[in-house]
């Protein structure tokens, strides 16, 4: 509670874990909320509110958060074989950076076979920014510039074949996005013959609902036999959540903080057409905006700009 006898407001450290309920106030008295994200790492994280009255800074409020409680859905029996934190340092004059060497991007806005409405940039175009990396994480940024919707496609430059894979994600809002996480195949060919690995999609019209699917020659979406299961994370554009797929020869697992919400088997025949997950696949985030899925029901380009967060991805392969 702030009691004042003349008009405040308050100047913040710009941390991304805490957001205020308001930032500024008048005489009497005032009730300001603090709300934070989830801490899942191992240290105690502190704010600072300064108070002013007009030029006059009269008060310093520091608060704090206790250490989380880091939780691991890693299996038994995985190794860590690669990752991306997605700390770097600032660039010059404090901008932010851009994601690191150890991503390509996809350009372009031919649709995406999903007659999706974005146009994929690398990294940027002119003075416009769809991939920053700061306060440890990336954000990728779909924005209306002039007539276009600007946003990001990126890809590991290595790929696995099995492994355990995991993101800590933060999705956008608003009707018309489509955050994805997932994998395809290093020696593409044709689709869905050579196969596709969905970590994690959701669509702005359904929030909250997200999925994981495989598709292939037997099973995809266009014939109606595809292979898909999904749940409902209430706050996963409003919190992070650790999306991860476990590979291996025998089957193809898709979980939300160690909930397991999809099981596809190796039915062991032999047939690319029913298991192509036997080859090399690479990992894939992007924010795409409408087409047939995430615009089903229609966009409101008044969500944008909308940011889809990824405090980190890793790799797991079994010992």
């Amino acid at each position: 509670m702030i009691k004042s006898t003349h008009p405040w407001n308050i100047k913040s450290d710009n941390q991304e874990w805490y957001t205020l309920s308001a930032d500024r106030g008048y005489t009497g008295e005032s009730a300001i909320k603090i709300k934070t994200q989830r801490n899942l790492d191992d240290k105690v994280r502190t704010g600072l509110l300064k108070f002013y009255v007009g030029n006059d800074c009269i008060k310093e409020f520091h608060f704090s958060q206790a250490k989380g409680v880091l939780v691991s859905y890693v299996p038994q029996g995985y190794s860590l074989v690669w990752n991306d934190e997605f700390n770097q340092e600032a660039a010059a004059g404090g901008k932010p950076s851009l994601p690191s060497s150890e991503w390509w991007y996809e350009k372009g806005d031919g649709g995406w076979g999903n007659h999706e409405i974005q146009n994929y940039v690398a990294g940027f175009q002119g003075t416009d920014t769809c991939a920053i990396v700061k306060n440890g994480s990336l954000k990728i940024i779909a924005k209306k510039v002039q007539d276009k919707v600007l946003s990001v496609r990126m890809n590991t430059n290595k790929s696995w074949k099995y492994g355990y894979f995991e993101a800590r994600l933060k999705l956008p809002k608003g009707k018309g996005t489509w955050p994805a996480f997932w994998m395809m195949p290093v020696n593409f060919n044709a689709w869905p013959d050579d196969g596709e690995i969905d970590i994690m999609e959701e669509v702005g019209y359904r929030p909250g609902y997200v999925s994981s699917s495989i598709h292939c020659k037997s099973y995809y979406h266009s014939i109606g036999t595809q292979k898909t299961g999904e749940q409902y994370i209430a706050d996963c554009s409003d919190d992070f959540h650790i999306y991860a797929l476990e590979w291996t020869e025998s089957y193809i697992k898709g979980f939300v903080d160690g909930k397991c919400h999809f099981t596809f088997n190796n039915d062991n025949k032999g047939d690319k057409n029913t298991w192509p997950f036997n080859t090399l696949f690479y990992l894939k985030l992007n924010l795409a905006w409408g087409g047939d899925w995430g615009g089903a029901q229609g966009v409101d380009e008044t969500a944008l700009p909308t940011t889809y967060e990824i405090d980190y991805v890793r790799v797991y392969q079994k010992n």
